[in-house]
């Protein structure tokens, strides 16, 4: 028994001419770089904004900056609503960061206000150069396969560390870097190991294993005969290691990713998707007994435990925060947990630091993802870009549910990751677009 028979998956896509590197290149580079190089390792001087990733997506700026340079280059062909999103995003950046130099600030906060202003340009540049740069559906899917082969990677990573406590990542030296904080070794909770792979955190880690699920499934349900077990592989290990996190946004991030994507799907992959994560939580119950009851313990405690009553108590204390600057804010990044507090939740943080103009900004970066990977599907034809549409759209939802469990923000692989996401979603809306309209 199987899954009933679905179209064929797009041909191969066309690399670029020998000698010539494209958008989506760069862009691979990009993913690379996001997935296989730990985040804890920087380029000294820079702190924070020292990631590889961080220093490619700035790159990536540049790169579609340059490119506009003569009308024979320039990425912009048309209508692309990713790029006044973006923008909207990068003037509350940095009004925030006006705001800032209006004031006396310490050191450390005017240090974070100026690693904020870079990343923000990189998450910007990422966006762009998908969103007006990726050419074909083809290329499209080389970036979707891209990530999820690197999502993969990482789940076999946390695999290791959860059953053996070792820690690969952080054990690894690169030349010119170091790390940005002090080591530390994998965290656990209720004695088992919590994996982050080549994150930060395994908050971050189950966040971006959730986003990456609706794109891996795309791949292996729609994967060309001969390529289907290959196609399966990373969605197997994505589901066996998100619940590893022992996470209740990682479990948060699959229930949203299933109540996007099911809908879609005819009545019998639905009830194949029921079936293999039932007998998905036996079999962990059985290979490793007390990860299933762990989390249903956390999920069940929502409202009475310590990290849930550390949440709420957010709220209680944001409008002092917020009171004395609440257009523009006290300038992204300045609001520093070993000065302040610990924000779990990405759209206080977001009010604290840029104020109600960038929390509106957040919210529309967050929704526009959301508004046209629908439209998107709306516009084709094609059964398996329509496919590809939702996934794009619940990868968009995790990370809106995700972000008001954690300072998202914070976290680099789940932020560049979305900006990547947003940036990928202009583009399938870009090419399915009708020919003509505006």
């Amino acid at each position: 028994m199987g899954l009933p028979a679905t179209p064929a998956a797009p041909a191969p896509a066309a690399a670029p001419p020998l000698g010539r590197v494209d958008a989506v290149t760069v862009l691979s580079v990009f993913v690379v770089m996001l997935t296989v190089v730990p985040a804890r390792f920087v380029v000294g001087p820079l702190g924070a904004a020292g990631t590889p990733a961080g220093i490619m997506a700035v790159l990536c700026l540049g790169w579609y900056a340059s490119s506009m340079i003569t009308a024979r280059t320039t990425p912009i062909r048309g209508p692309q609503p990713v790029r006044p999103v973006v923008v909207l995003f990068g003037c509350s950046i940095l009004a925030a960061y006006a705001a800032a130099m209006g004031r006396a600030l310490p050191g450390p906060e005017a240090n974070g206000a100026d690693r904020g202003l870079i990343l923000a340009l990189g998450w910007i540049g990422v966006a762009l150069l998908a969103a007006d740069g990726v050419p074909s559906l083809d290329r499209l899917e080389a970036v979707r396969r891209r990530l999820v082969a690197g999502g993969g990677f990482i789940a076999v990573l946390g695999a290791v560390q959860f059953f053996t406590g070792f820690d690969l990542a952080g054990h690894l030296a690169f030349p010119g870097l170091s790390t940005s904080t002090s080591y530390t070794s994998v965290l656990q909770r209720e004695e088992f190991n919590r994996p982050m792979a080549t994150a930060t955190h395994p908050i971050e880690f189950g966040v971006v294993l959730a986003m990456l699920l609706p794109l891996a499934l795309h791949g292996a349900i729609h994967a060309e005969e001969g390529k289907r077990f290959r196609a399966w592989l990373p969605v197997g290990l994505i589901m066996v290691v998100l619940p590893m996190t022992v996470s209740r946004s990682a479990v948060l991030g699959m229930v949203v990713a299933g109540l996007v994507v099911l809908p879609i799907w005819p009545a019998m992959w639905r009830v194949w998707a029921v079936l293999v994560v039932g007998l998905l939580s036996v079999a962990l119950r059985a290979v490793v007994p007390g990860l299933i009851g762990t989390l249903t313990s956390l999920v069940s405690s929502i409202g009475s435990d310590s990290s849930t009553v550390t949440r709420t108590n957010d709220y209680a204390v944001i409008g002092e925060a917020v009171a004395p600057r609440p257009w523009f804010g006290q300038g992204f990044g300045t609001y520093l947990p070993r000065t302040y507090r610990i924000l779990d939740n990405q759209y206080l943080l977001t009010l604290v630091e840029t104020g109600l103009f960038g929390l509106l900004a957040l919210l529309v970066v967050l929704g526009s993802g959301w508004v046209l990977a629908r439209k998107a599907r709306k516009a084709s034809t094609d059964p398996v870009t329509r496919h590809l549409a939702q996934c794009f759209a619940a990868s968009m939802a995790v990370a809106a549910a995700a972000y008001a469990t954690f300072d998202a923000f914070s976290f680099p692989m789940a932020a560049n990751l979305t900006f990547l996401c947003l940036g990928c979603i202009g583009a399938l809306w870009r090419l399915t677009r009708p020919a003509g309209k505006g």
